[in-house]
């Protein structure tokens, strides 16, 4: 191979459905004008083999009910073995538990097969980018709770300020103009990490940005943090 040709994209697509896999196959020839190489992997334990064999990987994609998966479990393995690789469920599963529990595992996101085809390419475009991505009904949920405290919490996370952030969200963000990353602003503000992936990924739209340091970038422009970020603050 010349020198100035670049590495084609490698994505590992761990999935038993053929004919699911094929319609995807050509779908993702569109992520990149380069060369895109799909792997495909019939069962968790091949997708590990073939994640081995390949250290050079784009992305993984994973469909929670593979043959050897055990659900959202095999998120949290996957990534004990290979932290480094974007990892994206592409799952027939839709439960908000589900999407929450791979989120928290380590998952860059979660796209149910129930969505289009534009969806999917814009999710693991954003993946891409180092992002995360999460479906819109698990960004929005039903607002619905017969306990009296988790109602006050509803209450004030859905108070927003003149931008459309809530009072949750902003914590999240002057924490990542602090500089911590997801496990540190977990610990920080008493979340788990999977939520505060949700958050930020709720954050990355309303600012209409793509990364962590363009949502800095923004939230600095519109004085959101910094010296005069506490006359935007959400009131409690």
């Amino acid at each position: 191979m010349r020198s100035d040709e670049k590495s084609p994209m490698k994505i590992l697509l761990i999935d038993s459905h053929r004919l699911f896999c094929e319609g995807l196959r050509h779908l993702l020839q569109q992520l990149s004008d380069d060369v895109v190489k799909i792997l495909e992997a019939t069962s968790f334990s091949e997708g590990l083999r073939l994640a081995e064999q390949h250290p050079d990987l784009s992305l993984v994609l994973l469909e929670l009910k593979s043959p050897g998966s055990e659900g959202a479990l095999s998120v949290k393995h996957f990534r004990e073995l290979y932290s480094h690789f974007p990892l994206v469920v592409l799952s027939s599963e839709e439960s908000s538990c589900i999407i929450k529990k791979a989120l928290d595992y380590g998952a860059d996101g979660f796209v149910c097969k129930s969505s289009g085809g534009s969806t999917l390419l814009s999710a693991l475009s954003l993946v891409l980018d180092g992002s995360i991505y999460v479906p819109q009904q698990f960004l929005h949920p039903p607002a619905i709770s017969s306990d009296h405290e988790n109602n006050n919490s509803n209450d004030r996370n859905s108070s927003c300020n003149e931008y459309g952030l809530t009072s949750r969200q902003m914590d999240v963000l002057m924490c990542l103009h602090a500089g911590l990353n997801n496990k540190e602003i977990a610990s920080a503000i008493n979340l788990a990490e999977g939520t505060v992936k949700v958050h930020l990924a709720n954050v990355y739209q309303t600012l209409r940005v793509k990364n962590r340091m363009e949502a800095i970038r923004v939230a600095r422009q519109l004085g959101l943090v910094g010296m005069s970020h506490s006359k935007n603050r959400v009131a409690a």
